[in-house]
């Protein structure tokens, strides 16, 4: 896997992956940015909810879940001095569906959070990791 980030101007850098997406980060005006894009920290908060919100669904539908929807809140508090990782992130899940069983929405939220969704298992690292779901029927 690979990855480029290219300056723009200011505080403005474009990410570029290896599958040939597009994302513009920006830093805030105190820091010289226009707020064009998402910080780069924000950024690893999408991609451990993407990760793990993919997981989660795939991990329902093969238990065959009528799920029809999946998203996940992400609070994270970082350390007050540098470098200023995360130090405690939780994950709340709402999970969208047909009679889904919350045994098998705990069990998914689980495997991802310990076994498959190597983002939020990478940022566990300096992390308390908490996670916590409600299921909206249908």
């Amino acid at each position: 896997m690979q990855a480029r980030v290219k300056w723009v101007e200011d505080a403005s850098f474009l990410g570029i992956t290896d599958s040939n997406h597009a994302v513009l980060m920006d830093g805030p005006p105190d820091a010289g940015g226009r707020n064009l894009g998402p910080r780069p920290m924000e950024m690893l908060l999408l991609g451990a909810g993407g990760c793990t919100a993919f997981d989660v669904v795939a991990i329902l539908k093969k238990s065959r879940q009528a799920v029809s929807g999946c998203e996940v809140s992400i609070q994270a508090d970082r350390a007050d001095k540098e470098p200023k990782v995360f130090t405690k992130m939780h994950f709340h899940f709402t999970v969208r569906g047909k009679g889904v069983k919350p045994e098998q929405v705990e069990k998914a939220i689980k495997l991802s959070a310990e076994k498959y969704c190597s983002a939020s298992i990478m940022l566990g690292k300096t992390a308390e990791m908490t996670h916590d779901f409600e299921i909206v029927e249908e």
